[in-house]
């Protein structure tokens, strides 16, 4: 059994919480945005007085999320030296969990939302308790692999309409899930303190606190895989609409779209963006004979010009749709994950292109391009850590 966290205090919230919350939330951001970095300066970032963040401080380094850094920082080099701080990274770890469509990525990741730990496990079948169960072993394997080193908790992320409430997912169309209870099975055969999310909303999260929108007043994630969603925070606050179905986009009609969707209309926008429909372009074309979307970026780099112009086509239509949610929602940054932005400049360019002049600066790639599902996944936990350091989501072993 993973060393675990004790369960976050059930206490009803109070004015005096919610402001001590606040406070430790906007201490530790600091350390992770600015560290190594003197109290001084936390103080004058926050604009806390030096004594609250001496207090908070010292308490995030009894729990083992901070430390002080081996070299002192002077000022000028006179006067008394500063004792700068830092996250502690070799104390803690937490999970990350992504399922999607074939496969689900299960990882370890630091309080810098590093991923240290991944692993990919094929779907052979995808009812949902296998799926889950695999995951959940999978999971404490890695755990095992990084002795001495405690679990924080662990994040779950998906497509499709995710309650995270209940740590469900509602309905998954493409998997087939419905009602599933994702929480409860991956708690129960952890023993840790689970969080339940939808990957745009995790990203949104991950890009918040470790990525290129760090700083953004408002953020947009447009996720383009086998599920295409959205998700939309401001001042750091994400978006999740009544019963957590805001993001939900699948349906949304594409100009220039012909692809025919499951709901009998054409040009919806998950039916002519997915990853699947790249893939069924890529075979009737003669570029692979898979599934996998990753063949068809490989056979563009290797030359082939039919794999370019699917790629580059599929991405401009991809600015087509953020160009219309930029329309309504206007954000300050637009985060896009989909394959061929990740990989090629080409259909960065492209996208950007379909997106428009006046706007094209503010649609950037995911900041993780190598390990987007492992940060999704890692980010629904780490953003309830961030948020609530003190509590949750848990404190950890041998903390009162």
């Amino acid at each position: 059994m993973p060393t675990t966290a004790a369960p976050p205090s059930l206490s009803p919230p109070s004015p005096v919480l919610d402001r001590r919350r606040a406070s430790a939330s906007v201490i530790l951001r600091s350390v992770l945005e600015h560290g190594p970095v003197a109290r001084s300066t936390i103080s004058r970032l926050t604009g806390l007085s030096p004594a609250s963040v001496t207090d908070y401080c010292a308490r995030f380094t009894e729990r083992g999320l901070i430390r002080e850094a081996a070299a002192p920082l002077r000022s000028g080099g006179v006067g008394r030296p500063h004792l700068p701080v830092d996250l502690d990274h070799s104390r803690f770890v937490v999970g990350g969990v992504h399922v999607a469509v074939p496969y689900t990525t299960v990882a370890l990741l630091d309080l810098r939302g590093r991923v240290l730990a991944e692993r990919r496990l094929r779907h052979d079948s995808t009812e949902p308790g296998l799926v889950l169960a695999n995951a959940a072993d999978a999971l404490t394997e890695l755990l095992a692999g990084v002795p001495g080193r405690g679990a924080l908790g662990v994040g779950v992320a998906a497509g499709g309409w995710v309650d995270p409430d209940s740590g469900t997912i509602v309905e998954h169309p493409l998997l087939g899930w419905r009602d599933v209870a994702v929480r409860e099975a991956i708690a129960a055969r952890t023993g840790l303190p689970v969080h339940v999310d939808g990957h745009g909303r995790a990203l949104v999260n991950g890009e918040r606190l470790f990525g290129r929108a760090r700083g953004s007043r408002s953020v947009l994630h447009l996720f383009v895989g086998n599920v295409v969603d959205a998700a939309f925070a401001t001042h750091d606050q994400v978006h999740y609409g009544p019963r957590s179905q805001a993001g939900a986009i699948a349906h949304l009609p594409l100009t220039g779209g012909s692809q025919r969707c499951d709901c009998g209309r054409t040009g919806c926008l998950q039916a002519e963006l997915s990853e699947r429909t790249l893939s069924r372009r890529a075979r009737e074309r003669g570029v692979t004979d898979g599934s996998n979307p990753m063949d068809v970026v490989l056979a563009a780099a290797a030359g082939d010009p039919v794999a370019v112009e699917l790629l580059t086509e599929r991405s401009r239509m991809v600015g087509r749709a953020a160009g219309l949610l930029l329309d309504v929602l206007n954000p300050e940054t637009v985060v896009v994950t989909e394959v061929g932005v990740i990989h090629r400049e080409d259909c960065l360019d492209a996208l950007r292109e379909a997106v428009g002049p006046e706007r094209a600066s503010a649609v950037v790639p995911t900041s993780f391009a190598d390990s987007v599902l492992a940060v999704a996944g890692g980010s629904v936990v780490l953003d309830v850590l961030y948020r609530d350091p003190l509590g949750s989501p848990g404190s950890p072993p041998g903390v009162n």
